[in-house]
């Protein structure tokens, strides 16, 4: 990805979690909730990860964010979901990781994973010096 493609991401992952700061609840002193950032693409859920430098090949399709609700009103609950592009990351598998954003200079890595672990090849990118 060059510089300008990493400035880029830097501000969306910057206005992604401002967006998803403004989704936490103020419960007046009791414990906060947050949405995370998934997303789901070919029936698979995705979670973004930070500090990893990849670069966006190919158009995939469409990935969709749910709504976002922390707190379990029905306000927030019948939020539509949206849908961003979605985009191949060089060297990993779509059932692995996908790019989501308005166009690839702006695309989020995200990482199809449960558990704690990264895929191997995923933790490579972040380790590579």
């Amino acid at each position: 990805m060059s510089r300008s493609g990493r400035s880029a991401c830097a501000l969306l992952t910057a206005a992604l979690i401002g967006t998803v700061a403004g989704c936490a609840a103020d419960s007046g002193g009791e414990g906060e909730a947050s949405c995370a950032f998934e997303v789901s693409y070919e029936g698979r859920t995705y979670k973004d990860v930070a500090n990893v430098d990849f670069t966006v090949t190919d158009k995939l399709g469409t990935a969709t964010l749910p709504p976002c609700d922390d707190t379990g009103s029905r306000e927030e609950a019948e939020t539509e979901e949206t849908e961003e592009p979605a985009y191949a990351v060089k060297g990993l598998s779509p059932e692995t990781a996908i790019a989501v954003g308005s166009s690839p200079d702006e695309a989020v890595f995200v990482v199809s994973y449960s558990g704690t672990r990264l895929p191997p090849e995923v933790q490579e990118l972040i380790d590579k010096p």
